[in-house]
């Protein structure tokens, strides 16, 4: 392409991460199954690097605007981030987060290793003013499952005063409709189980950084710990990110539509959504049994834990121990997929029919 002209996050989607245009050359990354590599290169061993992995992580890199890492899982992703901060320093977080994320800053907690401090993260004041003492700010947004949106880049300017480093969890969002290193957040991180790889078919994690030397660092965590990916796995993951702006365009379109149908349905107390992206959260006016209910009764949305997948499903998240109590009841967790819209609002309708008290 000439000129300077940036491409389009839809068309660095498809492109990145390829093989030279040479004649003969595949047009995709091949799978590299390999644990070893004759010395004198740069890989050397098969928990160092692959080109695989390379791949996926280049173009991951290029939407987020910085570098990337990919991990085993997303969790690992987490982890190992936690992992950097001091012992008994203070973490800023969303009280209401993915659960994961909640559930290992307790352990860390009780092990003395960090000080968590769970806020409010819609009350930027008092985000704000948790920042003054910490170690490192995380943010979620839009949160998991309470779908409340962060001021990243007034929360991110306080912290970085403070001189704390800022994560923001781009799961939900991906970063084609948000990209959090712009506002100067230090790292990004992925489940890119969810969207990034789109097909329910994978398990990985990712970390993203502008940063060369927190990168490095991460770098060599990854390498100690090998928390790192296999390479069919990151195959899958670079695979589904080919179509990913053409999932999640299609999948936010069905959910602002069917926010629109929610609304006033008798059974719901509530419907939340943030404006954008592909999950929406619906509270049971009759609570815990009418939202139990809800998901046994539908037929083509599937009752299951995960998201982001081209098939929409919903789960009740209070049905897990580790989710923050000050969740209600009654919510449901909705993951719209790239279904027929219409199709959709039958099946959810008629369940949510035989909801109303």
């Amino acid at each position: 392409m000439s000129g300077d002209t940036p491409l389009s996050r839809s068309t660095i989607a498809v492109t990145a991460g390829r093989p030279a245009h040479d004649p003969d050359s595949p047009l995709n990354v091949p799978i590299t199954m390999a644990s070893t590599y004759v010395a004198g290169g740069d890989l050397e061993y098969g928990r160092y690097a692959n080109p695989t992995w390379t791949a996926l992580e280049e173009t991951l890199g290029a939407l987020e605007g910085g570098r990337c890492l990919s991990f085993a899982s997303g969790m690992a992703a987490v982890t190992t981030v936690l992992d950097l901060v001091a012992h008994g320093a203070k973490v800023v977080a969303p009280r209401h987060s993915y659960s994961g994320t909640i559930m290992q800053l307790a352990d860390l907690e009780a092990r003395g290793r960090v000080r968590a401090d769970l806020v409010d993260i819609t009350d930027t004041d008092a985000v704000v003013r948790a920042c003054e003492d910490a170690a490192l700010v995380w943010l979620e947004s839009p949160t998991n499952p309470a779908l409340e949106i962060a001021d990243i880049a007034t929360i991110t300017a306080a912290a970085h005063v403070a001189g704390a480093y800022v994560v923001v969890d781009n799961t939900f969002a991906t970063p084609l409709l948000q990209t959090p290193l712009a506002d100067g957040v230090d790292l990004v991180v992925h489940s890119a189980t969810k969207y990034l790889a789109g097909h329910s078919d994978v398990v990985l994690g990712a970390v993203c950084t502008r940063d060369d030397e927190l990168f490095g660092v991460l770098k060599n965590r990854r390498d100690l710990q090998g928390a790192i990916p296999g390479s069919f796995e990151a195959w899958l993951v670079l695979r589904g990110m080919r179509t990913l702006h053409v999932r999640v365009e299609r999948a936010q379109a069905n959910a602002q539509e069917l926010v629109g149908r929610l609304a006033d349905h008798p059974a719901l107390a509530e419907v939340r959504y943030p404006g954008f992206g592909a999950i929406i959260s619906i509270v049971l006016a009759q609570g815990a049994l009418a939202a139990d209910l809800l998901t046994h009764k539908t037929k083509l949305w599937v009752h299951t834990t995960s998201l982001g997948g081209v098939e929409s499903t919903l789960e009740r998240r209070r049905r897990w121990k580790g989710e923050a109590p000050t969740i209600p009841e009654g919510l449901v967790r909705l993951s719209v997929g790239i279904e027929d819209v219409d199709d959709l609002w039958r099946d959810l309708s008629s369940a949510l029919d035989g909801c109303v008290g």
